[in-house]
């Protein structure tokens, strides 16, 4: 929905607020005038059921006001006398609108000094069930948001089965756009595995300041820019057109830049021309094709759990296995394995169409020079450079774009050009050859970045093979996803910090029982 389709929506729910209210205004001795005032009405209003007045700003914060509209209804029946279970349910599910019945048929009495307390035990469970969503919903969507990692990606940086906390406040909050969902979940509804969210309507994009700009080899959470999958690890094929923020969130390392210039050559990313240097957590992987003496074969199996091998590993030969995923480290350790006769990494020289954009004779180790898109740069448009734009200019920057021949029109205007509105993020995955990232799909839009991965306070094993089989990664506990020097675990102190927390408590309420003697 456009700003314009946004001033008028929120204008008639101002007209239908006042003509449903405007009679308890005036018995409540204010002006039935004020019940039209859009902002203004809802500040008086909350004076009238004698609630806080920043309770406003919450019925103007998408998801939170889905739960703060039911509490101001029943908190309105109330306050005119109106409390009985039938009162409030009415209340709830005519969406408001039993308000106007009673403001039209009904002489209510205004009760300003009414108990606040909730009337009975459940409504009471309800109330406090409600404000706990309330403040979790608040947290989720702007600060912290938990998230686990499906996939091996970016192995060893960030492991399958690793729970972490995603900043939201680093590069600055996304507020909601879409405006109707469940809470604290994404795009699918738990047990029920239907859709979590209604489409309409949407909010346009804003982002909250944050205290730092995405940064070159950032981690990064954000919306799978093509997602059109029903849910996440669905095989049918059913498809769905999402929002933006109901997108599937997918978490890669960011190696490009909006304005920079990336090229892969044999697996390695540059960056206008210069060799990318990754911290020293990054650890990216490789296929490689290991030959080994078949009359002194060394203990694969042994390998595998010593060097922490986590992809798959296949014979492909007698004297030759596949290792899809390696280290340098890895490599390094399995030349000098007693038996190995060589270790060989697999490039890929073949032209895959799969690569993005799709026309160009590019592969998955060796792709560019590409530029990824700042806001406000201008391009030339072409035959060649048209399929790196297209989808930014129709998909990402909602303009029309038709071709005929060699002329191009953006918006019904012929153009040689084109200027963008937002930046772009060139994302990818450490394990090399085991990731969906940037390279089939393209740039991910700033629109799409929903925050940065910044703490692992839980890390399963086996996460995928039962409960049985789960083990927990003690060492990954408490640690950082980013910094200088390998990840450290402060589980330690965190249990240290914990029973002395216990310990003060304990002592603390023996002392005041003796002093109470």
């Amino acid at each position: 929905m456009e700003l314009s389709g946004w001033i008028l929506f929120i204008l008639i729910v101002q007209v239908i607020h006042g003509l449903g209210t405007w009679k308890l205004y005036t018995a409540a001795q204010r002006k039935a005038w004020e019940a039209f005032v859009p902002v203004y009405n809802a500040i008086v209003l909350m004076k009238i059921i004698n609630r806080p007045t920043w309770w406003t700003l919450l019925l103007f914060i998408p998801i939170i006001n889905l739960f703060m509209f039911p509490i101001i209804w029943i908190e309105t029946l109330r306050t005119f006398g109106k409390k009985t279970t039938p009162d409030m349910l009415l209340g709830i599910f005519t969406l408001g609108f039993y308000i106007a019945f009673v403001n039209y048929t009904q002489n209510v009495t205004y009760h300003p000094a009414r108990e606040l307390k909730a009337p009975t035990k459940a409504m009471d469970t309800v109330g406090s069930l409600a404000f706990a969503i309330i403040v979790a919903t608040f947290v989720h969507t702007y600060f912290i948001q938990p998230y686990t990692i499906p996939t091996s990606s970016l192995e060893k940086s960030l492991l399958v089965g690793d729970f972490l906390f995603v900043s939201k406040f680093h590069y600055g909050a996304r507020t909601p756009m879409t405006t109707v969902a469940a809470p604290m979940v994404h795009d699918t509804l738990p047990i029920l595995k239907t859709k979590s969210y209604i489409k309409w309507p949407q909010l346009p994009y804003f982002r909250l300041p944050g205290f730092q700009k995405i940064q070159r080899n950032d981690i990064v959470v954000f919306n799978w820019p093509v997602d059109t999958v029903y849910k996440f690890f669905d095989r049918s094929g059913r498809r769905a057109d999402k929002p933006i923020d109901k997108k599937s969130n997918y978490v890669k390392r960011c190696v490009g830049l909006p304005g920079d210039t990336l090229s892969l050559k044999d697996g390695y990313v540059y960056i206008d021309g210069n060799k990318l240097q990754l911290p020293e957590r990054a650890k990216p992987q490789y296929s490689y094709k290991v030959a080994f003496d078949k009359n002194s074969p060394p203990n694969f199996e042994y390998i595998l759990k010593e060097l922490n091998i986590t992809d798959a590993a296949y014979q492909t030969a007698q004297d030759t296995v596949m290792f899809s995923a390696l280290t340098d480290e890895s490599v390094n350790r399995i030349k000098n394995v007693p038996g190995i006769k060589g270790v060989v990494k697999m490039v890929s020289h073949a032209v895959e169409k799969a690569i993005f954009p799709h026309t160009q004779n590019w592969n998955v180790d060796n792709l560019g020079p590409i530029y990824i898109p700042k806001a406000g740069v201008t391009v030339e448009l072409n035959s060649y450079t048209l399929p790196f734009y297209k989808r930014i200019i129709t998909d990402y920057e909602h303009n029309t774009l038709e071709t005929n021949g060699n002329e191009i029109k953006i918006n019904g205007t012929p153009t040689h050009s084109y200027t963008f509105k937002q930046n772009y993020y060139w994302m990818m995955g450490d394990n090399r050859h085991n990731s969906e990232d940037s390279r089939y799909w393209g740039y991910v839009p700033e629109d799409h970045i929903v925050g940065k991965p910044i703490f692992i306070w839980m890390s399963i094993d086996g996460i995928n093979n039962g409960i049985k089989n789960w083990k927990i990664r003690w060492d990954r506990l408490f640690t950082t996803v980013s910094g200088e020097g390998q990840p450290q675990s402060y589980f330690k102190y965190f249990l240290i910090l914990l029973a002395l927390y216990f310990l003060g408590e304990y002592f603390y309420k023996k002392k005041k029982k003796k002093a109470n003697a």
